[in-house]
Parts: structure tokens; sequence; C-alpha cells
């Protein structure tokens, strides 16, 4: 996969990755953000060197305010 607008093809690229402090458990189901830039990289943290997707701040904010309400609920 090759960069577009709202992807990096190799995160590993990227500094200042950072996990949840909430993250835990062994399922493995983690996802980092890059601090430090004016979009948000987000990538599985499995998968170091794989793909990142950029999300605009107030989107991610969106994201997490979303989540945290318990929207996203299946």
């Amino acid at each position: 996969m090759g960069s577009t607008e709202h992807t990096i093809s190799d995160s590993s690229t990227l500094a200042g990755w950072h996990k949840s402090r909430y993250s835990g458990g062994s399922q493995g189901e983690c996802l980092e953000v890059a601090r430090g830039y004016d979009t948000v990289p987000v990538r599985d943290s499995k998968v170091p060197h794989g793909p990142a997707v950029i999300a605009s701040a107030a989107s991610w904010s969106a994201f997490v305010t979303a989540v945290k309400d318990g929207a996203l609920k299946a």
C-alpha cells in the first residue's frame, strides 16, 4: 500500500507512538497513536511496520469521545 492522503504505508517511519494506558490483556487488540503531528496517525500495535491511518485531530477527538460515551457498542 502506498501513501495516500489518509494513510502512510510504513508507520515505523514516524516517531512518538503511544499506546493507551488502558490497553492490556492478552487479546492484542491495541491501537497506537503518534504524538507531535498536526494530524493523528493511528496503527495496529501488533504491526509496527505496517500502515497507519491518518485522522484529523477533530475526527480523532470525536472518535475517542464516542468510545468513552459508549456510542460505538455493537
